[in-house]
């Protein structure tokens, strides 16, 4: 058990350290958390999506995106154009301000994070990414509990 309560201790501290980056790359870009997680969405994830899909992803009514979306737009972090085949739909796109302001925040994350990988074996980083992987399942099946219980 001790192994156990060990990496449960990890864990939490790696969450509150994701949280404490996130909140502050929020701070820096002049956003809330959740515009964050929306421009990560749209920067990393997708390259394009509707005020639809944000509202899934991000757990929020439509209404909210749209005063979201708002916000960003006044920062020059997103863009909104018609759909393409459908004029009815919005295509929500990240500007390249917003691309270029988020990665300056977190390239040297990711540089300073590739060289402790070099710190493991191949077979470590595989049972690494299969850890990960089946954890952040664990957390989105969760997220989809709460999220029922509106």
């Amino acid at each position: 058990m001790e192994a156990e309560e060990a990496l449960s201790h990890a864990i939490a501290r790696y969450q509150a350290a994701v949280d404490d980056f996130d909140r502050e790359s929020a701070r820096v870009l002049g956003v809330n958390e959740t515009d964050l997680r929306c421009l990560e969405i749209l920067i990393r994830e997708e390259s394009e999506a509707t005020p639809r899909m944000l509202a899934d992803r991000l757990g929020l009514t439509t209404g909210s995106v749209t005063t979201m979306l708002d916000r960003l737009e006044k920062l020059d972090y997103v863009t909104r154009t018609a759909h393409p085949a459908d004029r009815r739909k919005v295509i929500v796109t990240a500007t390249d301000k917003a691309t270029r302001r988020a990665y300056a925040l977190i390239d040297p994350l990711i540089a300073d994070g590739t060289r402790l990988l070099r710190d493991y074996t191949v077979d470590q980083l595989q049972l690494i990414i299969q850890f990960l992987t089946r954890t952040a399942d664990l957390q989105d099946r969760h997220i989809e509990q709460l999220r029922a219980m509106r």
